[in-house]
């Protein structure tokens, strides 16, 4: 398919390990796309699974997907995600696109996915990261909570110069890859921004390959810190989460991880100047929260 001049071309990168479970949804509703990439690496970091077997039927019939085997590793970690999107990065350098995407290997979107956010690139020069609402399940993000610029890691897109000036993503091997490649961007004056007109499903739950159940609420805690949340908004967040499973003791132990590392000063994973910004975008939407619920109590009154 003829790539539209009036829309900026684009590459994908996908680094998959043991996606065997879902990575055929994803590569289904990707070489649907109406407006497909100019390239899509797929890096195949270190499978044990049948990944690879599941790429293999659709290199020869799409020649502009590329599978890259990464030998097999021991280590599980966001940074190494960082390494094998460096990797698919290697492979697309010499091609002139003006957006290149991070789409994960477990997720599935609508056929005008692409070309409704390539058009949202167009239409504003300014924006340097995108992308759109997902669900989970039954479940979606709060965005009075979370923020609309805010832009999930599952499919991340940037403008190129924006994702060069930021010098890619930073290999943390906590996470928060996606959240600090954001920060960085709005601190060197782009925007960036989810849409909720569009959604695309995520069908694993985020941070699910690593964590899960008590230890998943713990371990969510400890990110929080890491990546400093401010500890007013991180009181309200936990106390939120008790009302999904499991009930309660999921908010306390996400609190209790918190102040633990807080109390032990462990250093954090965020820059320092990164850290201001989200924590001023924390008490921002704090306040307005708060402000809304004291006029929704003055009018029932």
């Amino acid at each position: 398919m003829a790539q539209d001049h009036s829309r900026p071309s684009y590459v994908l990168i996908t680094p998959a390990r043991n996606e065997e479970e879902f990575i055929e949804k994803t590569l289904e509703s990707t070489t649907r796309q109406t407006y497909p990439p100019l390239k899509w690496v797929i890096v195949n970091d270190g499978s044990t699974d049948g990944t690879a077997s599941r790429i293999d039927p659709y290199l020869s019939k799409y020649d502009w997907i590329e599978l890259v085997n990464l030998p097999v590793r021991r280590e599980r970690n966001f940074a190494a995600k960082v390494h094998a999107f460096n990797a698919g990065q290697e492979r697309v350098k010499h091609l002139h696109y003006q957006v290149i995407g991070n789409l994960d290997s477990d997720v599935s979107l609508d056929p005008d996915h692409f070309m409704f956010l390539l058009d949202r690139f167009a239409e504003n020069p300014k924006l340097g990261v995108a992308g759109t609402a997902f669900l989970e399940g039954n479940l979606s993000y709060n965005y009075e909570l979370v923020g609309i610029e805010h832009v999930s890691g599952m499919c991340q897109m940037f403008r190129r110069e924006c994702f060069e000036a930021i010098g890619g993503y930073s290999a943390i091997k906590s996470g928060g890859i996606d959240l600090i490649a954001v920060l960085s961007a709005r601190a060197k004056g782009w925007e960036t921004r989810t849409f909720l007109e569009k959604r695309f499903i995520h069908h694993r739950t985020q941070g699910g390959a690593l964590h899960s159940g008590l230890s998943g609420k713990w371990y969510a805690g400890r990110k929080d810190y890491l990546l400093g949340n401010h500890a007013l908004w991180e009181f309200f967040r936990s106390i939120y989460q008790m009302q999904y499973r499991p009930y309660v003791i999921g908010g306390l132990l996400m609190l209790a991880s918190y102040f633990w590392h807080w109390v032990r000063r462990v250093e954090r994973t965020i820059p320092h100047e990164l850290m201001i910004i989200r924590r001023g975008d924390q008490l921002r939407r704090l306040k307005s929260l708060v402000e809304r619920l004291l006029h929704l109590t003055a009018t029932i009154a």
